[in-house]
């Protein structure tokens, strides 16, 4: 008998150095494709691999990780095998046409009040609109808002009238000037009659003035949600009217009077330019419907309020008395709120008011845009 034990002859035959060919199946490493991962505090190769039913060594190779995976950085991507088949993509649905409706800009509207009545974002504004952020509207401009929005505050309405009524020329009058005084844009009254923006007016010349006028109720008292008696709205009229005869300042001159009345009441600058602009475009011939007046929008009452602050009597139809009440309100909320928010928050709806009840919607729009326009100044 031999002394040798007999081999399997396919190995029987092998030099001494080689490996035996084994022919395997090999397992498919992601059978259902490979997604990405972030990687976690506290996560590791191997029990990453466990939850993706794969192993370290498929991972370590996918990724292509040198040092074995021992330390994997918090935020490191990774490719991991898929747990189940990817959902099939949705089949493509053609983008409804978005519908719109039109709000015709009225003294005192602001995009925050236009946002908050229409209980829309200003991002949305910003976007149908294409206007930025720091864009001024004017009286008689066309807003698109959302035709949904539109719809959901309409209050009961009948048709729409067209009136058109007749003026004379005075001395000293301008397309500007007569456009303001009532109320209508400045391109609806040079269409109207004619004319061009280099026209000239002449004393005793007929301008025809086209106004729709909506018989909603309530409409020429309300703003921004908000209804206010006649007295107030005769009083906002009258120094409407007062300031669209006088003198005032350009929008870059206000500017620099409310940058230097601000560093004097030790109000960072930025902030009172992006509430300035927020309630007025920094116009001094800017009086809303709640006879809120001048580049800072200050009411009579808080005029009266802002006097005792400032240790004189303040002229609010008066540009720099004007931006000196504003100044010296927004100096007595910064001492008594809790933050900026609030003291922009106090400024539009009342420093007691937002520290009892809370912040209101509106004025959370109104608190979004300053401090947006803020970062811009």
């Amino acid at each position: 008998m031999s002394p040798f034990v007999a081999l399997p002859p396919v190995i029987a035959h092998l030099p001494a150095h080689a490996k035996p060919a084994v022919v395997v199946r090999r397992a498919q490493t992601a059978p259902y494709g490979w997604q990405i991962l972030t990687v976690r505090g506290g996560d590791t190769l191997s029990d990453i691999a466990i939850a993706h039913r794969s192993t370290v060594g498929a991972l370590i190779a996918r990724n292509k990780i040198s040092d074995g995976g021992a330390f994997l950085a918090i935020g490191r991507q990774l490719w991991v095998p898929r747990t189940t088949p990817a959902r099939a993509p949705a089949p493509a649905v053609a983008p409804a046409v978005a519908r719109t409706a039109t709000h015709v800009v009225r003294s005192g509207d602001t995009l925050g009040s236009i946002a908050a009545h229409y209980k829309v974002s200003l991002a949305t504004l910003y976007s149908l609109n294409k206007i930025s952020r720091t864009a001024y509207i004017q009286i008689g401009q066309q807003i698109k808002i959302p035709a949904p929005a539109a719809r959901a505050t309409a209050k009961a309405s009948t048709s729409i009238a067209v009136t058109t009524t007749a003026l004379t020329v005075r001395s000293g009058d301008t397309i500007g000037a007569i456009a303001v005084r009532q109320g209508v844009s400045q391109t609806s009254l040079l269409k109207a009659n004619g004319l061009t923006s280099g026209s000239v007016l002449q004393i005793g010349q007929t301008l025809k003035v086209v106004t729709a006028v909506s018989k909603v109720a309530d409409s020429s008292n309300t703003f921004a949600g908000r209804t206010y008696s006649d007295q107030i709205v005769g009083a906002a009229a009258a120094n409407r009217l007062y300031l669209a005869q006088e003198s005032v300042p350009s929008r870059m001159e206000t500017k620099a009077m409310i940058e230097s009345t601000a560093q004097r009441q030790g109000i960072d600058p930025a902030l009172a330019l992006a509430i300035s602009w927020q309630e007025s475009g920094w116009n001094q011939r800017q009086v809303s419907v709640a006879n809120a007046i001048g580049a800072m929008q200050v009411i009579p009452s808080s005029g009266v309020w802002a006097s005792d602050l400032a240790g004189h009597t303040l002229n609010l139809l008066d540009t720099q008395d004007n931006i000196t009440a504003g100044m010296v309100i927004l100096r007595s909320l910064s001492r008594s709120a809790h933050s900026e928010q609030e003291v922009i928050a106090g400024y539009y709806q009342g420093l007691y008011s937002v520290q009892h009840n809370g912040i209101y919607p509106d004025t959370k729009v109104y608190v979004e845009s300053v401090l947006a326009l803020k970062s811009r100044m």
